[in-house]
C-alpha cells in the first residue's frame, strides 16, 4: 500500500513537471491546422502527459500549475485563496467517504425515474474531492473521487428523458470530464473504461444535438443548450486526447449556425465597448448560465493553446461584461432580436425579445472569478464590470452553495480557490486584445500562459479596453486596487473592503502533508452521501 501512494505521488509530480515545461514546446500539429486553419505565429500546444498525446494533462479547467498554486496559496494563508477553500471544505459534497448511487440510464426531463439528481451530486463530489485532495494533500479525497467515478463507469450505460436529455449529457458530460481529469494520473482509476463512458454516453448525445438540435430549427434553443453540448465535447476531446472532437467545438464556436456560437450569442457590439448578450432578453439566469458555459469553454481551450477568450477581438470580453453591469442593476440597451422556432418538417413559429430582462442583483453564480481573472491578470485589460460584479460574488461556492435545485449545479465554481491569479508583468502583459481575425490575437505558450502575439504592442491592451480605461461604478480608483484577487500587501486592504472577506489565518488551516498513508488521513472519518 505504501508503496503505491508513493509511486501515485511520484506520477503526479512528473506529470506536473512535464506540464511546468510544455509552453517550450511547439507541436507541429497544432488544433488550429486541425480545424482547417493555419495556426498563428506564436501559437504552442502544451506537451500531453500520455505517450503521443497532444494535449497537456490535468489540462481541462485546471493546469498542474494551477494545482500547485492553490495548494501554496492556501497552505501560506494568502487572501483570498484561503477563504475560498474554507468554503469547499465547508461543502457536504467535499467530504471523503462520500458513496455513490450508481444508475445505468440516467433520466431528465421525462422517463422513470427522473434520477438525473443522483449523477449531479456524484459528479460534485467527485470534483470536489479531488479538487480538495490537490490543495490539502489527503488521499482520502482521492480515493473517495476515484471510487465515485469508476462505479458510474462500471454502469452508466445511457441517458434519456425530454429534451433535457440533452442538458443532462453537456452539464454532467463536461464536470465528470473535470471530476475525472484531477485523478486520471491514479493508479486505482479506470481510465480507459471512463474513457469509453465518455465517448459512448455523453459525447454522442452533445454532438447530436450540436448537428440537428433534436431535428427542430437552428435557433429553436437558445443559447446555453449549444455552450452545454459544446462544453461536454470539447471536455471529451482533450480527456480524450481526440483533434477532431476540439477541432469540431473549436469551429462551432467561432462559425456554427446555432445560437451558442460567439457571434450568435453575443450579436450586437455597441460603441461603449460592451456587447449584447442574447440571452439578456429572456432572463437574468439563463443568461448567467450561458455566461459560465462560454468562460467554461474559453477556459479548457485556452489551457490547450487555444485563444477562443480572444477571439473577433475579445468578443467574449464584451459580452460577458454588458451582463456583468445589467446584472449590478446597470442600465444597459438591447437590440431587439426575433428567433425562428419550430420543428424540421413541423410546427414553426417565431419569438422575438425587444428588451433586457428585469434583473435581481442579489442574484449570483459561481461564474465571475476565472473570466475576470483572466481578462484582468492574464491579459491585463480593464474590465471594470467584471472585476466589481467577481469581489461582490466572492468567495465563489460550487454544487449544493446556490440551491438545491439543478440549477444550483450548473458550474463547478470554486473560482476564487481556483482562479485568482497574479497579474502577468513583463513580455506576457497585455496580451490579448483581439486582431478581429483568426483566433483574435494573442495566444498562450502552454497550459495557460500568455504570450504576445506577433502584432503584440503595449499600447494594446489600452486600445482595445472595452468601456475605456476609466474605472466602473464601485471599483476603487488608485494603482490597481480595484483588480480582482488583490494578494500583495498593498491590495490586500482594497480587496477585503470590495468583498468583505479576511484571510484565514494560515495557523487555522489544518492542512494534511502531502503522501500520508490512507489510514493516517481517515481517522477524522468524513460525511456520506445523504439526501
Amino acid at each position: 500500500m505504501h508503496e503505491t501512494r508513493r509511486r501515485q505521488i511520484s506520477r503526479r509530480s512528473l506529470l506536473r513537471a512535464t506540464g511546468a515545461t510544455a509552453g517550450a514546446v511547439t507541436l507541429g500539429t497544432g488544433i488550429a491546422q486541425a480545424a482547417g486553419r493555419a495556426q498563428p505565429q506564436g501559437a504552442a500546444r502544451a506537451v500531453g502527459s500520455a505517450q503521443g498525446s497532444g494535449y497537456a494533462h490535468p489540462g481541462l479547467l485546471h493546469t498542474g500549475a494551477d494545482l500547485d498554486r492553490m495548494a501554496a496559496k492556501v497552505k501560506a494563508g494568502a487572501a483570498p485563496y484561503a477563504a475560498g477553500f474554507a468554503k469547499l471544505t465547508a461543502n457536504r459534497h467535499a467530504q471523503s467517504g462520500w458513496t455513490a448511487d450508481p444508475q445505468a440510464t440516467v433520466y431528465r426531463g421525462a422517463g422513470s425515474p427522473q434520477n438525473y439528481a443522483i449523477l449531479y451530486n456524484d459528479v460534485h463530489a467527485a470534483y470536489q474531492n479531488a479538487l480538495r485532495y490537490h490543495v490539502d494533500g489527503d488521499t482520502a479525497h482521492a480515493d473517495t473521487a476515484v471510487s465515485i467515478l469508476n462505479s458510474w463507469s462500471s454502469k452508466l450505460t445511457s441517458l434519456e428523458g425530454s429534451a433535457d436529455r440533452f442538458l443532462a449529457a453537456g452539464l454532467y458530460g463536461y464536470q465528470i470530464a473535470n471530476a475525472a481529469e484531477l485523478v486520471r494520473d491514479r493508479d486505482d482509476f479506470e481510465l480507459d473504461r471512463f474513457r469509453t463512458m465518455l465517448t459512448t454516453v455523453f459525447a454522442p448525445v452533445s454532438e447530436s444535438f450540436l448537428k440537428d438540435h433534436n431535428n427542430a430549427v437552428v435557433t429553436n434553443y437558445w443559447t446555453n443548450w449549444d455552450l452545454t453540448a459544446m462544453a461536454c465535447v470539447l471536455a471529451t476531446g482533450i480527456f480524450c486526447d481526440d483533434e477532431a472532437r476540439v477541432a469540431r467545438v473549436v469551429e462551432y464556436f467561432e462559425n456554427g449556425a446555432g445560437l451558442g456560437s460567439v457571434r450568435n450569442a453575443i450579436p450586437v457590439v455597441g460603441d461603449d465597448g460592451l456587447a449584447e448578450w442574447l440571452e439578456a432578453g429572456r432572463d437574468q439566469g439563463h443568461a448567467l448560465l450561458g455566461v459560465g458555459l462560454m468562460g467554461t469553454v474559453c477556459e479548457m481551450a485556452w489551457n490547450q493553446g487555444i485563444d477562443l477568450y480572444g477571439y473577433d477581438d475579445s468578443r467574449f470580453l464584451k459580452g460577458a461584461q454588458y451582463v456583468a453591469k445589467w446584472s449590478l442593476g446597470g442600465d444597459v440597451s438591447y437590440t431587439a432580436n426575433t428567433r425562428r422556432k419550430g420543428a424540421i418538417g413541423g410546427w414553426s413559429g417565431s419569438e422575438t425579445a425587444s428588451d433586457a430582462a428585469p434583473v435581481d442583483p442579489t442574484m449570483t453564480r459561481p461564474i465571475w472569478a476565472m473570466i475576470a481573472n483572466h481578462y484582468t491578470k492574464r491579459r491585463g485589460l480593464s474590465a471594470p464590470y467584471l472585476t466589481r460584479i467577481a469581489a461582490k460574488a466572492a468567495p465563489e461556492g460550487g454544487g449544493g452553495d446556490y440551491g438545491p435545485n439543478s440549477g444550483g449545479y450548473d458550474q463547478l465554481g470554486f473560482g476564487t480557490l481556483a482562479f485568482t491569479r497574479d497579474k502577468v508583468t513583463g513580455a506576457g502583459a497585455g496580451t490579448g486584445g483581439g486582431t478581429g481575425s483568426g483566433t483574435g490575437g494573442g495566444k498562450p505558450t502552454g497550459a495557460g500562459s500568455a504570450s504576445p502575439s506577433a502584432s503584440a504592442s503595449p499600447s494594446a491592451p489600452a486600445a482595445n479596453a472595452p468601456g475605456g480605461s476609466a474605472p466602473g461604478p464601485g471599483s476603487a480608483a488608485g494603482g490597481n486596487s480595484g483588480d480582482l484577487a488583490s494578494t500583495g500587501a498593498g491590495d490586500l486592504a482594497a480587496w477585503t473592503a470590495a468583498t468583505g472577506i479576511t484571510a484565514l489565518a494560515g495557523g487555522l488551516l489544518l492542512l494534511r502533508r502531502r503522501g500520508k498513508t490512507q489510514q493516517e488521513q481517515r481517522g477524522t472519518g468524513g460525511g456520506t452521501h445523504s439526501e
